[in-house]
């Protein structure tokens, strides 16, 4: 029997010069542990007069990660960090109780072509962490566990499984994990896992239960310990998963909260720009208005 519970297909939306794909939220799955959105950015050719450009922007109560494939982003935000991300590192940040940053193209690419291709990933907080102090991780591409078994390609970018464990600083229990093959064959990886999982194909396809499965697509397992599929050739997927919390996390455009009123008074705060500031920056994106249904 197929552990495959729901089917999520990628919806694109045009955000400035590149396509981004939402994978989650989604309207039947709020939630994958404690990963609440999930954007596939790109992968998108800039030419020489065509940037990145997202101006400061709040966030409260997540942490956000980034994790290229292509290209680079030029992260500045109001704890004064200015770093440059690049292909298989991993940008982490915790927004607590509220942090406000930039991402950019980088000055030395900004009057040539380039390519853009990535992952941006929120986690949530777990309640009693909503309100802490924000901080800014950065962890180099050598530094992510990487590991090969039966020829398949392992990487753990955030959390523990196979008992191995990320240096990125998580808050609660959960794992994202790249697996690449270059030859088909059955992957068993059910017993290192726990909580909810979920798995995302980036190229190639996989097999469940008599299905095939290909890129852009997000699939929700029934069980997280019964995760088993034939990868094919030349295939890269991503599990990500953990323990769900007790409570239910509320969205508002940046701000993911246990409690509505905190996201009231963030709304507020963006708006009368009582928030930090980002260093150097003048920009910032206003907040959007309520889409009435």
């Amino acid at each position: 029997m197929s552990n495959i519970s729901l089917i999520i297909e990628e919806r694109a939306a045009n955000i400035g010069n590149f396509m981004v794909g939402r994978l989650l939220p989604f309207r039947e799955k709020r939630a994958v542990g404690p990963f609440v959105f999930i954007d596939h950015m790109g992968p998108a050719h800039l030419n020489q007069y065509q940037n990145m450009d997202v101006p400061p922007h709040p966030h409260i109560g997540l942490s956000t990660l980034t994790f290229l494939f292509e290209g680079s982003i030029m992260h500045r935000d109001s704890l004064g960090t200015e770093l440059e991300i690049k292909p298989g590192a991993v940008n982490w940040m915790t927004a607590g109780k509220g942090i406000v940053h930039s991402e950019r193209t980088p000055e030395h690419l900004r009057h040539s072509d380039k390519m853009l291709h990535g992952l941006q990933i929120w986690v949530a907080l777990p309640k009693e962490l909503e309100q802490m102090d924000p901080n800014f991780t950065h962890v180099e591409a050598q530094d992510i566990p990487a590991w090969e078994e039966n020829g398949i390609s392992y990487k753990l970018i955030a959390g523990e499984a196979f008992g191995k464990k990320s240096p990125v600083p998580v808050y609660s229990p959960l794992y994202f994990i790249e697996i690449k093959s270059k030859e088909a064959q059955k992957i068993n990886i059910g017993k290192d896992l726990f909580g909810e999982s979920g798995l995302y194909i980036l190229e190639g396809s996989i097999t469940s239960g008599g299905h095939v499965y290909d890129p852009k697509q997000i699939l929700i397992t029934n069980d997280s310990t019964l995760c088993e599929f034939e990868i094919a050739a030349n295939s890269t997927v991503y599990i990500f998963g953990g323990q769900p919390f007790p409570e239910e996390h509320f969205i508002f455009w940046n701000f993911v909260s246990s409690d509505k009123n905190l996201i009231e008074k963030a709304k507020q705060d963006w708006t009368a720009q009582t928030f930090p500031k980002v260093p150097g920056e003048t920009e910032f994106v206003p907040l959007p208005e309520p889409i009435i249904k």
